[in-house]
């Protein structure tokens, strides 16, 4: 099925080796996404992305690719059916791809698995915004309807010689367009069936682990080399080329991101930070391997501060894009690829146009303008009816109810199972084990003694270790104490800080409840020393005092 005339053995190295970068870039997105939303939503964000690699890649084979890449049918908006299943796949890539130099030579086989991720990855972009809102079942049919209606078509448009919109001249390096853009023009349709989560915009909630975010964009930064790197499908100077731009428009769009970030909030975050590199990433996509390196920072720069400015966006617009999926990806996607109008440099890459900046004129950016109004008009109207189409058969929205407990409502079970109790520092180190070893208890209670419960809710920030707690309490005169997690309302709320200067004010928090059983004598002791860790939060029963027999 593969045609091996000829391969260049160093290219078709490169193409695969990028097809795993990209691979990799949808677990990614997956621990990107993870990190932001609800602990008791991790399991379904993951396995919203995760399921793109089983769903979209079939489908892909079946059919999608010979959408994308089998001859045109002679309209210019999709191939024909001829390569369905892959069969009768014998020829290489065409060589006058728009992308390609004419002297491409892999096999087949290598850009079929090479486009087939951009393919997963790109309606997984989806999930930041609709977090808390995908019924399962309706999500999965989405992934295969869209990926071969709206995806396959516009990769057709684009990608392919004969596509409408490659024969006027429009250029999209590895997708501003096809990926973003269309992404983003998705978001919009689905945000308007699946509608907003509860209480919006008040139902934002701080994230449940940004070590997790901050972990799947440095997985798609490392990724991103493949998805823009191996677009030349060929080892050489261009490939170079996109890979430096990719990282300096990363690097470029972190530090604007930060900066404005200082001056309009106060502070320079790390979810800011990687959120600016992304943007970056995002908006050189489609212009990677056509700009120089001067160009390719700039627009990391532009993107830092034009996509930090469009975190209002879905605010005025009314929409509830919970992970800013618009004001990143919908955004910098179709920026980049206006931005190729004014910095394409056909120095950089002969199959390239030169640009407004560039002594080449408007066309290019017009023809750029032409391509951008086009994949969002068609991915916004087609996304729409697919949308609404699950949602009136299927469901697409999941239960109010079910929107806060995701994992549970769909998988049965949660992510963490840690508490503040469990995550208490134990004193001293570890020990071997011994069989002659038991653990140590408080005290018991002599017969007949007068006892009094003394109760108190801790911040378990405030508490240094457990044993530490356990010797003063014993000290005091406690006789036996119990901790346990609880959630409590506080006097006043705390500040909450959100991703990318969000905030929230958050009334009921995570405490330690102690409930301490003391001698009458012993009382005030105890209080006095819970007091010193959460004075107006220690009380002591009012019942009468418990007589032990």
């Amino acid at each position: 099925m593969s045609a091996d005339i000829a391969a260049n053995p160093g290219d078709t190295a490169w193409v695969l080796v990028c097809t795993g970068l990209v691979l990799f870039m949808t677990p990614g997105l997956a621990v990107f996404y993870g990190g932001m939303v609800r602990s008791r939503n991790v399991l379904a964000m993951l396995q919203q992305n995760m399921i793109a690699l089983g769903v979209v890649s079939l489908t892909w084979v079946f059919v999608g690719y010979t959408i994308a890449f089998g001859d045109d049918a002679g309209s210019g908006l999709f191939g024909n059916l001829e390569l369905f299943g892959l069969t009768d796949l014998k020829v290489p890539p065409a060589p006058h791809l728009h992308v390609v130099d004419g002297r491409i030579t892999i096999p087949a086989l290598a850009f079929v698995a090479y486009q087939m991720m951009f393919a997963v990855i790109t309606p997984a972009l989806v999930t930041g915004a609709t977090a808390g809102r995908l019924k399962f079942g309706g999500w999965v049919l989405f992934l295969a309807l869209w990926s071969i209606v709206v995806y396959a078509p516009i990769a057709h448009w684009l990608w392919h010689p004969g596509g409408w919109l490659a024969k006027l001249g429009t250029q999209d390096w590895a997708g501003g367009m096809v990926v973003h853009a269309s992404a983003g023009a998705a978001v919009l349709a689905v945000l308007l069936v699946v509608g907003r989560r509860r209480n919006w915009p008040h139902a934002e909630a701080p994230p449940n682990s940004i070590p997790l975010t901050i972990l799947g964009a440095g997985i798609l930064w490392f990724g991103w080399f493949g998805f823009n790197g191996g677009d030349g499908l060929q080892a050489n100077g261009v490939a170079a080329q996109a890979v430096l731009n990719t990282h300096l428009a990363a690097a470029a769009g972190m530090l604007v991101w930060l900066l404005v970030e200082r001056v309009k909030d106060g502070h320079s975050t790390v979810v800011g930070g990687v959120s600016g590199a992304v943007a970056g990433l995002a908006t050189v996509t489609p212009t990677a391997g056509y700009v120089n390196t001067l160009s390719a920072i700039a627009i990391g720069a532009i993107a830092g501060l034009v996509c930090h400015l469009a975190l209002r966006l879905k605010y005025l617009l009314r929409l509830d894009d919970a992970l800013d999926v618009l004001a990143v990806h919908f955004v910098g996607g179709m920026l980049g690829s206006l931005l190729l109008g004014l910095f394409g440099d056909n120095g950089i890459n002969p199959l390239g146009r030169d640009g407004l900046f560039l002594g080449g004129g408007a066309g290019l950016l017009w023809d750029q303008v032409v391509g951008v109004v086009s994949v969002v008009a068609f991915s916004f109207v087609l996304t729409w009816l697919i949308a609404a189409g699950i949602q009136a058969v299927l469901g697409l929205r999941v239960r109010e109810q079910d929107q806060d407990r995701l994992d549970q409502a769909q998988q049965g079970t949660d992510a963490y199972h840690l508490g503040g109790v469990t995550s208490l520092v134990a004193p001293g180190g570890p020990q071997r084990r011994s069989r002659r070893t038991r653990s140590g208890g408080a005290g018991s209670v002599p017969a007949g003694q007068q006892v009094k419960l003394v109760s108190a809710l801790l911040d378990p920030a405030r508490v240094a270790d457990s044993g530490s707690l356990r010797e003063e309490l014993l000290g005091a005169g406690a006789i036996s104490l119990t901790v346990s997690d609880t959630t409590a309302a506080t006097e006043g709320t705390m500040r909450q800080v959100l991703p990318r200067g969000y905030w929230q004010e958050q009334s009921l928090l995570a405490r330690l409840r102690l409930d301490v059983l003391v001698p009458e004598q012993a009382e005030q002791a105890v209080v006095d020393l819970l007091n010193r860790y959460e004075p107006r939060l220690v009380w002591t029963s009012e019942v009468a005092p418990v007589v032990v027999k």
